[in-house]
């Protein structure tokens, strides 16, 4: 099952929904829930970075940001030597994404219905009032 939102689901294809968490200090959204879960996949921001297709330096500019935002970091990570650097979620980051993700799929599921109806007033690709003979 995917998390994302902002991908279109078989009901609704056309129209999606894509959440957003405003914080004093910035926001949190799907990217930077997906760069969490990278790294408690890869153990490392390097790999994280990676399998996003995102530079280290865009990978740890938004992770420093996260750390900021909350009263404890979000990730913490080790520097490379002998065994090699690497990077874990704390105890906060990995909340984050448990509660981001919880309340992406509530939010799915409540709007899936308005979704699906919207869906239906919204003209294909190509189809719009100019090409109907409309406009403004």
């Amino acid at each position: 099952m995917t998390h994302d939102t902002a991908s279109p689901t078989p009901a609704h294809a056309g129209v999606s929904l894509r959440m957003r968490l405003l914080l004093p200090e910035g926001a949190v959204g799907p990217g930077k829930v997906a760069l969490l879960e990278a790294i408690q996949r890869t153990g490392t921001i390097s790999g994280a970075a990676r399998s996003l297709d995102m530079s280290f330096r865009r990978a740890w500019l938004l992770i420093d940001t996260m750390n900021a935002m909350f009263r404890e970091p979000v990730v913490k990570a080790t520097v490379g030597g002998r065994s090699g650097g690497g990077a874990e979620l704390t105890a906060v980051g990995h909340e984050l994404v448990e509660r981001f993700r919880a309340i992406e799929a509530v939010a799915r599921d409540v709007a899936g219905p308005h979704l699906a109806r919207l869906d239906e007033l919204v003209a294909p690709p190509g189809d719009t009032a100019e090409t109907r003979g409309g406009g403004t």
